[in-house]
Order: C-alpha cells, then structure tokens, then sequence
C-alpha cells in the first residue's frame, strides 16, 4: 500500500452537495492543511435541492472558518458533461479523486434510468478518462451493497461473485468496478471502490426509510415495512463511513509489476459497513423513541396505527450484511455509533432543521 498524505494536496470530491460528500468535505477542512479542496456537484432535484443548498450553506461557513490556508472551491457542474471534468482536471490538476456524485436509489432506477447510465456510467467514465490523461495518487469511489443483489450467503464479502444484479443502479455500481479494474489494469491508476451499506445520520436522504417513516409519521400517514418486517440493513452511521473513506484515501493500492514486466492493477474493493445487521422492525422501534425523545412526535402518538407491514418492492433484497474484516485489517476501521445514537443524532438534527410543532 502507498501513503499518501492528503495535506497540500488539492483534493477533488464529486457529489459534495450530496449527503456522504458534504460531511466528507467538513471533515477535510478540519484535517487537512494547506490542500485545494474542490466540490462538484449538479444539485439535482431527485430529492429537495434546499436540503443540498443547506449542505452547501453549511460547507460554507465551515470553509470561513478554516485557519490553516485550506482553500475550497464549489463547481455546479455535471460529471456527465465531459468538458466540465476535463477543464477541473486541465485548471486544478487534482492529486486525490472521490467520487461520490452518482444517482443514486434502487426504486427510482426502475422508473428513470437513463439518470443512471448519465450519472452512474457516462460520469465514471469521464472521471476515468480525466484521471488517465491527468494522472492521479489515488481515485476512490463509492461503489454499493446493492451489488450483492440477491446473495444468500451472509456476511457479504468482497470475495463473493457478484453477477446477478437486481436493480440497474446495482448494475451500474457493479459496472463503476469493471471499468476501474480495466483502467486500473491499462493506466496503472490506483483505484479503490467502497461498497456503502444503508448510510444514514443528520441531513441524510430524504427518500431512506428512517427519513421517509418520520415525514410520513409527522403528517399522520402510514408507514410500510417491506417484507412484513422480515427485512435486516446493515445500518452504518455517515461519521464512520467519512472516518473509513478518510482513512481509505490515505492509503493507495501499490504499483508494482508483476513477472511479465505489466502492471498488477493497483485495484481494490471494500466493504464500509456495519457490521450488525439490525431487523427492521428493531430499527422502526428505536426511531419512533428517539422521534418522541426528540419532541418531533408527542409522547401519545399511536404508532401502532400507522405501521403497515405489506410485501417485498421489486429491486429489494432481505439482508445487507456486511464482512468488513479488510477494512479492519487493511486500516484498523471498525464503525463505533450504535443505531440509538445514529437515530438519536437525526431526530435532534430534525427537529432543529424542520422545527415541527
């Protein structure tokens, strides 16, 4: 493995209005010195811009405040649009690349896919193609657990065919692996692919369960739990998925060649979860207590009447489980926020930013 040593380095993060890349972003500017840390991001509308405005508010006032000579530079800008990621690299020249700007979601690839193959496929590509013409330390990228698709055998580990998707966007993380190993094999560009397993926290998704249960909760609906409950996620709080990629950026797959004189690729994958499955309903009965504790919901509200179990969504798999023992062994990361701190986290963070009577 190659260090790195991410301060003076001008660091390109894509998707940083997104959820992971603007805690990713704030957590650069309070560890890494004298760096260029440059944001792209489309802030499309798959779910409420204002929530990404927040992020990029908040990213803001966080750069005000940097005393180390960190600078930071905002791009609204697709992936997708080749000459906008050619002219970042010609101008900037980045030495460290996450990209993390993707469409993301299972169900809405099967309504809109063409945002998948632009975003997912045709935005890779372009960061690829940038990273071989203006060579780079190290590309991470945000690969998923969706890849795993209907695998029976638990935990899911990095050793493990994947073949046999169930989503497009499953489909199209699987593919963000092939070509990195391709370009990784041909360019001797380091890459490593993280596979993320149900993320959530403060400003997280609005279209992730425990987000889209409270909405529905607030306004009286009902909420459906899929699988009549019979669903496990490998929840992983978004400080220990930033801690993970942190670390993981510092540390490149070495380049070295192999008895024919070419490159081994300097390739690799893994998963960033977890690492305790927790049952749905489990997960539904921690976030209704932490949602009264908060004062979101009134102690009195019946949530018995508004939880409907109903069956399986197309695209869906019953278990994410995560083995991460190479992450462990490769950087020492182990994931340390319980889900009743995660959730108790979000409810504070919602009722401060919705502010519900």
């Amino acid at each position: 493995m190659e260090k790195i040593e991410l301060s003076g380095k001008t660091i390109l993060v894509t998707g940083g209005a997104g959820f992971i890349g603007s805690n990713l972003i704030k957590r650069l500017f309070a560890d890494v010195k004298e760096a260029t840390i440059i944001n792209i991001d489309n802030v499309n509308d798959y779910y409420d811009p204002s929530l990404k405005d927040w992020r990029l508010q908040e990213l803001e006032k966080a750069a005000s405040a940097i005393s180390h000579h960190t600078s930071y530079i905002f791009i609204k800008g697709d992936i997708a649009d080749k000459g906008t990621i050619d002219g970042i690299f010609e101008q900037y020249k980045p030495q460290v690349v996450v990209n993390l700007a993707a469409q993301a979601g299972v169900r809405y690839s099967i309504t809109n896919p063409d945002a998948y193959i632009m975003s997912n496929m045709m935005g890779f590509y372009n960061i690829l193609e940038a990273c071989r013409n203006h060579p780079v330390e190290h590309l991470v990228y945000a690969s998923s657990s969706s890849v795993y698709g209907g695998n029976k055998k638990v935990p899911f580990s990095t050793d493990d065919r994947v073949d046999n998707p169930v989503s497009l966007y499953a489909a199209t993380k699987k593919s963000n692996e092939l070509f990195a190993h391709c370009y990784s094999k041909l360019y001797n560009i380091p890459t490593t692919g993280l596979r993320f397993f149900t993320v959530y926290g403060p400003a997280g998704r609005p279209d992730m369960a425990y987000f889209g249960f409270t909405n529905k909760l607030l306004k009286g609906e009902t909420i459906q739990i899929f699988n009549y409950g019979n669903c496990r996620r490998d929840f992983t709080f978004v400080d220990d998925i930033v801690e993970g990629i942190v670390r993981v950026m510092q540390g490149a797959p070495e380049r070295k060649n192999g008895e024919d004189g070419l490159p081994i690729p300097p390739y690799a994958v893994y998963n960033i979860g977890g690492g305790q499955p927790e049952n749905l309903l489990d997960f539904v009965q921690i976030l209704q207590e932490e949602l009264t504790r908060a004062g979101v919901l009134p102690a009195d509200f019946d949530f018995e009447a508004h939880k409907k179990l109903v069956p399986m969504q197309p695209g869906d798999v019953p278990t994410t489980y995560a083995d991460a023992t190479a992450l462990e062994r490769d950087f020492g990361f182990t994931p340390k926020i319980t889900l009743r701190e995660g959730l108790r986290k979000f409810a504070e963070w919602y009722k401060s930013y919705y502010n519900p009577a």
